[in-house]
């Protein structure tokens, strides 16, 4: 059976009152008396009246409301971003809408419209893997809606960004290795179309040079998506080299995790025979025997740094506000049991 919205007009028949008195009697306004102010709520309260806030926050012009776009809500790093914006959003005021791209520039589109038209006062982002033309963000500027990219951002327009250094976290994460006395070092890579790995893939190799280490091409293991199972498909490419690497860097802690499995069903001891570094220091990082040294990438502080940004930038009135500001925070490398080939050594 189809429910009937109870409306401000319905809720003013029922008291005889006018609907502008019913609608300041609700926003407590001073010029409305208490006794008016309780005879109205109860009387909202009893016949299920519930105030339209899209019409009043068209009214007011302010929706106190901030759209949020994730390539994918099951990752930890992106959840723990959100987490991040939320509690930073809600302590500020502001009410938050989260919608998930997949991954595909078609639904990362859609969403930019969706939200054009929703009247969000600002929007968090970090673009999917497939995403390279920025044109759907662009349209936000021109509506005067400021937005704050993380993570992946764009490369070729001006945005505000929150970032981390990915070059120096890989690079310090691969002389970790160096130092635990580690020579063949590989490297379980991320997506390349993608900046944040292409920083990595670099932080890895410069830090091998520097150290005037061989790099052999057969040690880095493209994925796509950094899973699971990709994972255990470099493991496994790793395994059948004539000569095993003694150290790897991993793009992410999903492939360290499957890494470590895979070495360890092979007899391959850990760190003894290969020792691993993960990146992200997802919450399995400390569960999986051994535990894994990683990187801490500063997630739930991303958020709330982009949230912290957006809410400056919506309640600038200065239109010249809405331009560009990049934001890098500093990573920290976790030791734990999975690197440690040489204990002696203090890194």
């Amino acid at each position: 059976m189809k429910k009937t919205r109870i409306t401000l007009k319905d809720l003013a028949l029922e008291l005889k009152l006018a609907p502008s008195t019913i609608s300041r009697a609700l926003d407590n306004h001073p010029a409305i008396s208490n006794a008016t102010k309780k005879r109205v709520q109860q009387k909202a309260d009893e016949i299920g009246f519930v105030p339209n806030s899209i019409a009043s926050s068209f009214r007011k012009k302010k929706t106190q409301s901030i759209g949020i776009i994730v390539p994918r809500i099951d990752v930890h790093f992106h959840s723990l971003v959100i987490s991040g914006i939320e509690e930073y959003s809600y302590d500020s005021g502001y009410n938050v809408t989260i919608f998930q791209s997949n991954n595909s520039l078609k639904r990362e589109e859609e969403i930019a419209r969706i939200l054009q038209n929703k009247m969000v006062e600002g929007v968090i982002a970090c673009l999917a893997i497939e995403t390279e033309n920025y044109d759907h963000f662009k349209k936000f500027k021109k509506l005067g809606v400021p937005v704050v990219f993380y993570d992946r951002v764009p490369s070729n327009f001006d945005a505000n960004k929150i970032v981390i250094n990915d070059f120096e976290s890989a690079f310090t994460a691969t002389e970790h290795l160096i130092n635990m006395g580690c020579k063949r070092i590989g490297h379980i890579a991320g997506n390349q179309s993608t900046t944040i790995f292409k920083y990595r893939l670099a932080g890895y190799k410069a830090a091998l040079e520097k150290h005037q280490l061989n790099m052999d091409p057969r040690l880095i293991s493209y994925t796509n998506d950094l899973s699971y199972d990709e994972g255990v498909e470099s493991a496994e490419a790793f395994l059948a080299l004539p000569e095993l690497p003694d150290g790897i860097f991993c793009a992410n802690d999903y492939t360290a995790v499957s890494a470590i499995q895979v070495f360890r069903r092979a007899n391959i001891k850990i760190p003894e025979d290969i020792a691993i570094v993960g990146f992200s220091n997802y919450p399995i990082s400390k569960v999986i025997e051994p535990h894994i040294t990683t990187v801490n990438d500063q997630a739930f502080q991303m958020g709330c740094t982009a949230a912290k940004l957006l809410i400056r930038l919506i309640e600038d009135d200065d239109d010249d506000s809405i331009n560009s500001e990049t934001i890098s925070l500093k990573t920290e490398l976790i030791v734990r049991e999975s690197s440690m080939k040489n204990k002696d050594i203090i890194n």
